[in-house]
Protein backbone atom coordinates (compact mmCIF):
# COMPACT_ATOMS: atom_id res chain seq x y z
CA UNK A 1 0.00 0.00 0.00
CA UNK A 2 1.51 3.39 -0.76
CA UNK A 3 0.24 6.71 -0.45
CA UNK A 4 1.42 10.66 -1.01
CA UNK A 5 0.18 13.85 -0.15
CA UNK A 6 -2.01 16.38 -2.23
CA UNK A 7 1.28 17.84 -3.54
CA UNK A 8 3.36 14.79 -4.02
CA UNK A 9 6.19 16.01 -1.28
CA UNK A 10 5.29 13.29 1.12
CA UNK A 11 5.21 9.83 0.46
CA UNK A 12 5.25 6.89 2.13
CA UNK A 13 4.53 2.72 2.45
CA UNK A 14 3.22 0.36 4.15
CA UNK A 15 4.07 -3.41 4.10
CA UNK A 16 1.50 -5.23 5.92
CA UNK A 17 -1.95 -5.96 4.78
CA UNK A 18 -4.41 -4.00 5.59
CA UNK A 19 -7.46 -6.06 6.72
CA UNK A 20 -10.11 -3.06 7.53
CA UNK A 21 -10.24 0.70 8.22
CA UNK A 22 -11.68 2.40 11.06
CA UNK A 23 -13.47 5.87 11.28
CA UNK A 24 -12.87 8.09 14.47
CA UNK A 25 -15.87 10.79 14.87
CA UNK A 26 -14.24 12.91 17.43
CA UNK A 27 -13.98 16.44 17.82
CA UNK A 28 -10.53 16.38 16.76
CA UNK A 29 -10.79 14.41 14.42
CA UNK A 30 -13.50 16.63 12.97
CA UNK A 31 -11.31 19.48 12.93
CA UNK A 32 -8.09 17.79 11.51
CA UNK A 33 -10.09 16.66 8.56
CA UNK A 34 -12.85 19.43 7.86
CA UNK A 35 -15.68 17.12 8.11
CA UNK A 36 -17.65 14.37 10.35
CA UNK A 37 -14.46 11.56 11.02
CA UNK A 38 -10.88 10.61 9.88
CA UNK A 39 -10.63 7.22 8.25
CA UNK A 40 -7.24 5.62 9.01
CA UNK A 41 -5.66 2.34 9.55
CA UNK A 42 -2.74 1.85 12.39
CA UNK A 43 -0.07 -0.37 11.18
CA UNK A 44 3.35 -1.93 13.21
CA UNK A 45 5.88 0.45 12.32
CA UNK A 46 7.99 -2.30 11.14
CA UNK A 47 5.96 -2.82 8.57
CA UNK A 48 5.96 1.05 7.52
CA UNK A 49 8.59 3.43 5.65
CA UNK A 50 9.00 6.82 4.18
CA UNK A 51 9.51 7.16 0.59
CA UNK A 52 10.37 10.53 0.79
CA UNK A 53 9.29 14.05 2.20
CA UNK A 54 10.39 13.59 5.95
CA UNK A 55 11.68 17.64 5.24
CA UNK A 56 8.00 18.27 4.20
CA UNK A 57 6.24 17.31 7.11
CA UNK A 58 5.41 19.98 10.47
CA UNK A 59 4.34 18.53 13.91
CA UNK A 60 1.59 19.49 16.35
CA UNK A 61 1.01 18.59 19.28
CA UNK A 62 -2.10 19.18 21.76
CA UNK A 63 -1.54 19.51 25.73
CA UNK A 64 -4.04 16.17 25.76
CA UNK A 65 -1.25 14.07 23.65
CA UNK A 66 -2.93 14.04 20.19
CA UNK A 67 -0.98 14.69 17.29
CA UNK A 68 -1.25 15.89 13.94
CA UNK A 69 1.36 15.62 11.16
CA UNK A 70 1.25 17.54 7.91
CA UNK A 71 2.60 18.67 4.95
CA UNK A 72 3.95 22.10 5.34
CA UNK A 73 3.29 22.62 1.20
CA UNK A 74 -0.25 21.43 0.72
CA UNK A 75 -1.77 21.14 4.25
CA UNK A 76 -2.17 17.08 3.62
CA UNK A 77 -2.57 15.32 7.66
CA UNK A 78 0.45 12.41 7.18
CA UNK A 79 1.27 9.36 8.56
CA UNK A 80 2.75 10.12 12.47
CA UNK A 81 3.62 7.77 15.20
CA UNK A 82 0.58 7.21 17.80
CA UNK A 83 1.61 8.38 21.39
CA UNK A 84 4.22 6.07 22.61
CA UNK A 85 3.35 3.09 20.79
CA UNK A 86 5.53 1.44 17.84
CA UNK A 87 2.78 1.64 15.76
CA UNK A 88 1.91 4.61 12.87
CA UNK A 89 -1.65 5.95 12.55
CA UNK A 90 -2.66 6.42 8.40
CA UNK A 91 -4.73 8.60 7.21
CA UNK A 92 -6.37 6.84 4.43
CA UNK A 93 -7.49 9.93 1.82
CA UNK A 94 -3.54 9.85 0.72
CA UNK A 95 -3.85 5.60 0.06
CA UNK A 96 -5.20 5.02 -3.73
CA UNK A 97 -4.41 1.40 -3.50
CA UNK A 98 -5.90 -0.03 -1.40
CA UNK A 99 -9.67 -1.68 -1.43
CA UNK A 100 -10.61 -2.47 2.18
CA UNK A 101 -13.71 -1.86 3.39
CA UNK A 102 -14.83 0.60 6.91
CA UNK A 103 -15.34 -1.90 9.61
CA UNK A 104 -14.91 0.39 12.98
CA UNK A 105 -16.95 3.39 14.09
CA UNK A 106 -14.67 4.78 17.17
CA UNK A 107 -15.43 7.87 19.18
CA UNK A 108 -19.59 7.94 18.20
CA UNK A 109 -20.39 9.31 21.10
CA UNK A 110 -18.83 12.66 20.52
CA UNK A 111 -19.63 12.78 16.34
CA UNK A 112 -21.13 16.07 14.91
CA UNK A 113 -24.75 16.78 14.84
CA UNK A 114 -24.98 15.95 10.93
CA UNK A 115 -22.77 12.48 10.56
CA UNK A 116 -24.92 9.96 10.06
CA UNK A 117 -22.95 6.84 11.00
CA UNK A 118 -23.51 3.68 8.58
CA UNK A 119 -24.81 0.74 10.67
CA UNK A 120 -22.08 -1.51 9.07
CA UNK A 121 -19.55 -2.71 11.18
CA UNK A 122 -18.55 -2.13 15.02
CA UNK A 123 -19.86 0.72 16.67
CA UNK A 124 -17.49 2.16 20.60
CA UNK A 125 -19.18 4.95 22.12
CA UNK A 126 -14.99 6.19 22.56
CA UNK A 127 -11.65 4.87 22.31
CA UNK A 128 -11.48 1.21 22.11
CA UNK A 129 -10.12 0.07 25.79
CA UNK A 130 -8.19 -3.11 24.03
CA UNK A 131 -5.35 -1.00 21.48
CA UNK A 132 -3.80 -4.21 20.91
CA UNK A 133 -6.49 -6.47 19.70
CA UNK A 134 -8.53 -2.87 17.98
CA UNK A 135 -5.01 -2.83 15.80
CA UNK A 136 -4.78 -6.27 15.62
CA UNK A 137 -8.31 -6.69 14.02
CA UNK A 138 -7.45 -4.15 11.64
CA UNK A 139 -4.12 -5.09 10.23
CA UNK A 140 -2.31 -8.47 9.24
CA UNK A 141 0.97 -8.44 10.26
CA UNK A 142 2.48 -10.15 8.06
CA UNK A 143 3.87 -8.61 4.91
CA UNK A 144 2.05 -7.66 1.59
CA UNK A 145 4.16 -8.12 -0.59
CA UNK A 146 4.06 -4.30 -2.10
Amino acid sequence: MKGICNCGAVAFKVETKVTGLYQCHCQLCQKQSGSTSNTAVIVPASSFRWVHGLQSITHWKKDTGFTSDFCKICGSPVPNKLRDTDFYWIPMGLVSDCDVAIISHICCSSKASWDVIAQDGLHFDDMPEDLDRFISRHTQTEPSGT
